[in-house]
């Protein structure tokens, strides 16, 4: 079983619409043909194809890309059900995961990496790193928003400290794996920390530090 997480690597071979596994039965599913140094991989997915076409890098045919399963979202899907005269007996919804993917050229998955590695250092300089890295704006501003509510609302230097950390670590875990930057709210920023919007699954200032 593939886990999220692991970065598929290979030349970009081909992509599209197509059955699942190319069986004629099969509902309509989004492929994408990767020539790797394992052989020929063929991976599938309905959100491939949005994952390429906002691609970061917009990868096409021939170039070196990588691929990752970055987590799943709920998706509605409705199911009747009928009785022997035909008549709906009963009408019900339930919400299976659909596969979130980040497809991108390598070079980007190399540029995240080093970016998460910055986030991850307790003691940043962050002058000289905005300088080279701009697109790191929301994520420190959402570390300093982080930093205020903790020593507004955690006492002890120990609890705040590993607070801290798991923060750091949830928001480098999301930007090596490709997800979108955090985006912040400016206006009000000083005055309002706890406003601040991070990736899901950080912790909130106002949640309990054991």
């Amino acid at each position: 079983m593939r886990r999220d997480g692991q970065l598929i690597v290979g030349r970009l071979q081909g992509h599209g619409r197509a059955r699942y596994s190319f069986s004629r039965g099969d509902d309509l599913s989004y492929y994408i043909k990767v020539l790797t140094n394992r052989g020929e991989r063929i991976l599938w997915g309905k959100d491939l194809e949005r994952a390429i076409a906002r691609s970061a890098t917009k990868p096409k045919i021939g170039d070196l890309i990588g691929a990752r399963r970055i987590g799943g979202e709920a998706v509605a899907v409705m199911s009747r059900q009928g009785g022997a005269s035909g008549r709906l007996v009963s009408e019900g919804g339930h919400l299976p995961q659909r596969n979130r993917w980040v497809v991108e050229k390598v070079q980007f998955f190399a540029e995240r990496a080093k970016l998460a590695r910055r986030v991850r250092e307790a003691q940043m300089d962050c002058r000289s790193t905005m300088k080279g890295h701009p697109e790191l704006l929301s994520t420190y501003l959402t570390l300093r928003g982080a930093q205020e509510v903790a020593e507004r609302r955690i006492a002890d230097p120990r609890d705040r400290e590993r607070f801290l950390t798991l923060v750091r670590e949830a928001i480098a875990s999301s930007v090596k794996g490709g997800e979108p930057l955090p985006a912040v709210r400016l206006r009000g920023l000083a005055k309002h920390p706890d406003e601040l919007s991070t990736p899901a699954g950080t912790p909130r200032g106002d949640d309990p530090v054991r």
